[in-house]
């Protein structure tokens, strides 16, 4: 999600636009069905729509492709409004939210029982949630290990013998490992943790992170990474790509996507993880079912019934696993021969029965960013994996705490209703006041009326509602008034102290050092280069002009994953660079000066053009005629500068410098793409603060909500200020 500063705003409309588009209203004879499938999957989910549709002309299938980016988000916008679809394939693990927030509904009492024996048990499992099946499976995922059969003609069994395996084939200094492996993803590192004994839910189903055999677990990839060296540093999934597809790891461990990233020609097969030889348990990664369910407020339930049972039966698995190369969950399908001797499902099915199915409890969506903070902390040398851990067990507790105590509405609604005839009042008394002027410019304010109602929808009414949301609490779909209890919280630093990364103080004073830092460093760099470029002896300025302005025209989003690539530790442009004129290679995101440098970095290079474009413009505006009786004076060009160049720049210069600071001090895209907050979340901003608490905390809409207010109140204090100050130099 780009662009969050300002664009929460735009990205709700965004969403309800698309919700409206998606969800027009379905003839009583259809089924509307939703999906993210792309490629060979989406192909074989039409051939199986195509053959139903074909055969029952009372009931006909319409599919619609989402973008998986968004798919969640739309089904929530769209279910509870009655614009949703009736079914709908997604994977399990949001099961749990959605049941208790009312997006999906169960099945038929009993149809556990009698569809039980056509799949698989664990990916029927995973559809189960309080007792009750909630869709059927179609297909599973999950990582293993896939290695190049040239250079490894058999796979590992045994960790011991991945390690030796690996030693062979790893070269760091020629940019060589023996394992691509992304070791800060706690989806494809889970299988480790479980096969040294770790997991997430105990016996009675509590989180605890902090146990032994996790421990154990992130110590063996801490000596992956940092003392075998046998993967690389700060991966992603790009750059093992790129190691596989280059021949410069033999082995990585990842899903049945990588098979879609690697190059023609390039061979490949696939294998089970090995089992740890520490503890003679099979590595077990996380199994994630793709499955069918039945919208809540579907307009024909009955009709989507069948349906989901044709999608999940064993026609449908045929194709899909022959067409679009699904390990299916139906077990019959096995008894294809063609399914049966395909090596590359068989070893996924072979690796799902050593899985563990992922939990479909609400509370799993708060351990990702935790564990995934404390690989990184591990993987930098920050901390001990026990350290690591302990913290990583706090920060989920503060994600989970219970919500703050319902308060009662009346007060508020009494306070709000006084404010409320308070500015009706002055705002009568100001009209009333400039009755006559409005009656004289009735024409003009006719003509402006349009665009203030448009901007009374897209703008004001989003405002009022989202600062209405900060008073609520938002568990499952459901809000509870709270008045200001989510302001106390966050003004009282009352989970984090007051310099501790999350600590609302931090992120204020973070944001306030980003926003003077990129100004300065903007109008020093764009006035620079727009004075050099306004001299006529400069030949070539056009193009010049042409070639500085790229920057700013080029999506923010996309240079900051330019420049990302760039601050590489082992692979980036700027660390080659380094090593080329004898420095050491520097890990720009392990500590806090480092990782704000590379972010200030990205965001002057986004940022100068705007500033020279606008003093170039007051550049040009400027009579020579004053510049010349000045030198004709005897002023010096410093002189001529200080007292006659830079006056009349100020007043173009003011409300530039007004706009960009706003624009800087939301500048989410920056922080989130390039640093991503990093390290342990020292370099966020107060939206990002905002954006994690909405999409990365249990959804807590109403204490994002009320950053967000903090933020305007922020804003708006500053902008006044800023008003009066500059706007009194300019007129000096």
């Amino acid at each position: 999600m780009s662009g969050r500063g300002g664009s929460g705003t735009h990205r709700a409309l965004l969403l309800t636009v698309a919700v409206l588009a998606l969800g027009r209203t379905a003839r009583a004879d259809e089924v509307t069905l939703w999906h993210a499938y792309r490629g060979a999957e989406r192909d074989a989910l039409s051939a199986v729509v195509d053959r139903w549709n074909a055969s029952h002309p009372g009931t006909q299938i319409r599919p619609l492709e989402v973008p998986f980016q968004v798919f969640p988000d739309k089904l929530t916008q769209a279910i509870p409004n009655g614009n949703g679809p009736d079914v709908f394939i997604i994977a399990h693990e949001r099961l749990g939210a959605w049941a208790q927030a009312g997006i999906v509904v169960p099945l038929e009492e009993g149809q556990r029982a009698r569809v039980g024996a056509q799949f698989f048990g664990p990916t029927l499992e995973a559809f189960v949630h309080g007792g009750r099946l909630y869709g059927l499976p179609l297909a599973y995922k999950s990582v293993l290990l896939f290695y190049d059969p040239e250079a490894i003609p058999r796979p590992p069994a045994t960790t011991d013998e991945l390690l030796a395996t690996a030693r062979r084939f790893a070269d760091p200094k020629a940019g060589k490992y023996g394992l691509g492996l992304h070791a800060t993803n706690f989806y494809v590192t889970a299988a480790v943790f479980y096969g040294f004994g770790g997991g997430i839910f105990d016996a009675r189903s509590e989180i605890h992170l902090d146990t032994p055999g996790n421990v154990a677990g992130m110590t063996f990839l801490q000596s992956l990474v940092r003392s075998e060296r046998v993967v690389p540093d700060e991966a992603n999934g790009a750059l093992i790509t790129k190691l596989y597809n280059e021949r410069r790891a033999p082995m990585v461990v990842s899903g049945p996507w990588f098979a879609g990233e690697i190059t023609a020609g390039r061979k490949y097969a696939v294998a089970p993880l090995p089992i740890v030889s520490a503890t003679g348990k099979p590595m077990a990664p996380l199994l994630t079912v793709e499955g069918a369910f039945l919208g809540a407020r579907s307009k024909n339930p009955a009709g989507a019934a069948q349906v989901i049972e044709y999608l999940a039966g064993v026609e449908s698995a045929l194709v899909r696993a022959r067409q679009g190369k699904q390990p299916v969950a139906s077990r019959a399908a096995y008894d294809d021969p063609g399914l049966a001797s395909d090596a590359y499902l068989s070893a996924f099915r072979a690796q799902m029965e050593r899985s563990v199915p992922m939990p479909n409890d609400p509370r799993m969506r708060a351990v990702w960013e935790p564990m995934e903070k404390g690989l990184r902390r591990v993987m930098r040398g920050a901390y001990t994996p026990a350290h690591a851990l302990s913290v990583a067990q706090r920060e989920l507790e503060i994600a989970l705490r219970p919500p703050p105590t319902p308060a009662p509405a009346l007060p508020y609604l009494g306070l709000f209703g006084l404010l409320g005839a308070a500015g009706a009042f002055v705002l009568g008394r100001r009209i009333g006041r400039a009755r006559a002027e409005i009656r004289k410019q009735r024409t003009a304010y006719g003509y402006i009326a349009p665009a203030l109602v448009t901007l009374g929808v897209l703008v004001f009414a989003p405002f009022v509602v989202g600062a209405s949301v900060s008073l609520f609490s938002h568990v499952h779909g459901d809000f509870t008034f709270v008045g200001l209890a989510n302001f106390w919280a966050i003004l009282t630093s009352r989970d984090y102290g007051i310099g501790e990364p999350g600590s609302f103080y931090l992120a204020l004073g973070v944001t306030v050092l980003w926003t003077v830092c990129n100004l300065v460093l903007h109008v020093a760099l764009g006035g620079a280069l727009a004075m050099l470029l306004h001299q006529k002896w400069l030949r070539g300025r056009g193009a010049y002009r042409v070639l500085l302005i790229i920057p700013w025209a080029i999506p923010n989003y996309i240079t900051a994953l330019i420049w990302k690539g760039m601050f590489h530790r082992q692979f980036g442009a700027v660390n080659a660079l380094l090593s080329a004129l004898g420095a050491e290679p520097v890990s720009w995101f392990s500590r806090f000066s480092t990782a704000f440098g590379a972010n200030l970095c990205t965001n002057t290079w986004l940022g100068f053009p705007f500033m020279m474009v606008v003093t170039l413009g007051a550049l040009t505006a400027i009579p020579q005629d004053l510049l010349d009786a000045a030198e004709v004076d005897g002023a010096s060009r410093w002189q001529r500068f200080r007292h006659v160049t830079w006056p009349l720049l100020r007043p173009a210069l003011v409300p530039a410098v007004a706009v960009s600071s706003v624009w800087t001090f939301n500048m989410f895209n920056i922080i989130y793409l390039v640093s991503g907050g990093e390290p342990d979340g020292a370099t966020e901003i107060l939206i990002t603060e905002a954006y994690r608490w909405a999409f990365s905390r249990q959804e807590q809409y109403g204490y994002a909500a009320a950053y967000a207010v903090l933020i305007f109140g922020v804003l708006l204090l500053y902008t006044r200020a800023s008003d009066r100050v500059l706007g009194r130099k300019a007129e000096a």
